[in-house]
């Protein structure tokens, strides 16, 4: 199993960026596919959800509204768009597949995804 993160970088304040993540050994419409971002010294915080229906989402409150999430299933691909990008935005972001989905609000517990990306750095700086 494989999943690999492109599309970060460095933006300014008010831009956009689109995150991809392409899933290997596993299919996208079994799983739970999320998209995860870390500072330095802060637990890895769950900002987007998708349900493998892809029919329930979930974004936390400090990016709904400006994050969408969306799949790709025959490229078995999905990707973290996002929209007014603010300098708090700046952290790793990884993506994440699983097998679990709750009833989730306001805390994404990483340890519900099983499969990780390698990460890759998004910075919103002018």
């Amino acid at each position: 199993v494989q999943l690999v993160e492109s599309g970060g970088g460095l933006v300014q304040p008010g831009g956009s960026l689109r995150l991809s993540c392409t899933l290997s050994g596993l299919s996208l419409d079994n799983y739970a596919m999320g998209w995860f971002r870390q500072t330095p010294g802060k637990e890895r915080e769950g900002v987007a959800l998708i349900r493998w229906s892809g029919e329930t989402t979930y974004f936390a409150d400090s990016v709904a509204g400006r994050f969408t999430i969306s799949r790709d299933i025959p490229q078995n691909t999905f990707h973290l768009q996002m929209n007014s990008l603010k300098p708090e935005d700046t952290a790793m972001y990884y993506c994440a597949a699983g097998t679990k989905w709750r009833n989730y609000k306001g805390y994404v517990p990483p340890d519900d995804f099983r499969y990780w990306g390698q990460g890759t750095q998004v910075t919103v700086s002018s």
